[in-house]
């Protein structure tokens, strides 16, 4: 129980951490895409408002791909992909027009930025998980901790319910805890989308 209390610990403040990553990254990825928001207005009034209809349908997008469910995952990694090509192939454009322009310098730089997020996001809340074999070491430690707390229990005089129901209750919470931590769709801790819907919304407003 003590070699499951350390793991159970040790896993916990791994999923703690990665979680709040995710929302760091929601906050990150807000930047990046307001940042070539402003920046696209340097562009003549066709290309910026070409680049940003691409955007706002980018942050339509990412917000749907995280609130619509787990089937709405693939869709939403496949219309992303999608819009990078097409809002690299304007800022190319643009940089064709003006070889050597400094505005269209630091609009490469924000969508480059862009693309890097997406990367680091996608990574960090779907690929980086706790792994299979920690979940089967976790399980099998409770179980063989369970059973042996429950023979030691059977063969002791006396009971004590309460500290039994505690012990049992507490293992299970932080169980919970972690599994919920580490599914950042789905559960009771979820990963805020506040700075991507307010983004939206000034976005909507222009």
């Amino acid at each position: 129980m003590g070699l499951l209390s350390f793991l159970l610990a040790f896993t916990f403040n791994g999923a703690a951490t990665r979680h709040e990553s995710r929302k760091a990254m929601v906050v990150k990825e807000a930047n990046a895409v307001e940042q070539a928001w402003l920046r696209a207005g340097f562009l003549d009034e066709r290309q910026a408002g070409d680049l940003r209809s691409l955007l706002r349908l980018y942050v339509d997008v990412r917000l749907n791909g995280v609130t619509g469910g787990p089937a709405a995952l693939a869709p939403a990694l496949r219309q992303s992909l999608e819009l990078h090509a097409k809002m690299w192939a304007l800022v190319e454009e643009a940089g064709r027009r003006a070889p050597g322009s400094i505005v269209v310098g630091l609009l490469v730089q924000s969508i480059n930025e862009v693309i890097d997020v997406h990367v680091e996001r996608f990574t960090l809340a779907v690929r980086n998980r706790v792994l299979p074999t920690i979940w089967l070491t976790l399980y099998l430690l409770l179980v063989a901790g369970m059973l042996a707390t429950g023979v030691q229990i059977g063969q002791s005089t006396t009971r004590q319910f309460s500290l039994e129901l505690a012990l049992a209750l507490t293992f299970s919470t932080v169980m919970f805890l972690i599994v919920d931590l580490d599914r950042p769709r789905e559960g009771l801790l979820t990963v805020s989308q506040e700075a991507m819907v307010d983004l939206q919304t000034r976005m909507r407003a222009h």
